[in-house]
């Protein structure tokens, strides 16, 4: 008997997406608050010694300060994203709920630097590191960029259980027309 995969219903793949999504946004939309209201331009305060500071900083572009001035292109490209990964999560039956509720990590720290940028025209940036000269980040930075990483990982262990799948059911109806 063929490997069969396992189908989530869509209410779920659906709230897990969603759910992490919301989430997201929250810590992401909380730490920026916190971080406007305690950290001032300039003068950084130290979080982990030689390691990271927190470091308030305002960026119109992208990583790295690339695309300065188009903030509306990054939430254009966020929207973008964000329908493709809630049409994966409501399309695909087989979608597992790890990589559900990562695209909704994805998606939720897109929406985060979006409201900034639609709000501000500029995303509150803290994260400083220390022990290297990298761009000052924030929480839907980090999510953004670790869950691509775990989605990878997620999408490659998933797609070779489809093909396992397709490739047994393949062998059984082979065996049915003998």
């Amino acid at each position: 008997m063929a490997a069969q995969l396992k189908t989530t219903p869509v209410s779920r793949r659906l709230g897990l997406f969603a759910g992490a999504a919301a989430l997201v946004v929250a810590l992401d939309q909380l730490a920026k608050v916190w971080a406007r209201a305690s950290l001032t331009p300039g003068s950084p305060v130290t979080l982990v010694p030689h390691v990271m500071d927190l470091s308030l900083v305002y960026n119109t572009g992208a990583a790295f300060s690339m695309g300065e001035g188009k903030g509306m292109l990054f939430v254009l490209i966020a929207a973008v994203i964000t329908a493709a990964c809630a049409a994966m999560a409501y399309k695909e039956e087989t979608l597992p709920s790890p990589l559900a509720a990562t695209l909704g990590c994805v998606a939720g720290g897109g929406i985060g630097n979006a409201i900034d940028r639609v709000v501000a025209g500029r995303v509150t940036d803290f994260f400083a590191t220390t022990f290297m000269d990298f761009a000052v980040f924030n929480v839907a930075d980090i999510f953004i960029t670790c869950g691509v990483v775990v989605a990878f990982v997620l999408w490659v262990r998933w797609d070779k259980e489809r093909e396992a799948a397709e490739a047994g059911s393949e062998v059984n109806r082979s065996e049915e027309r003998r």
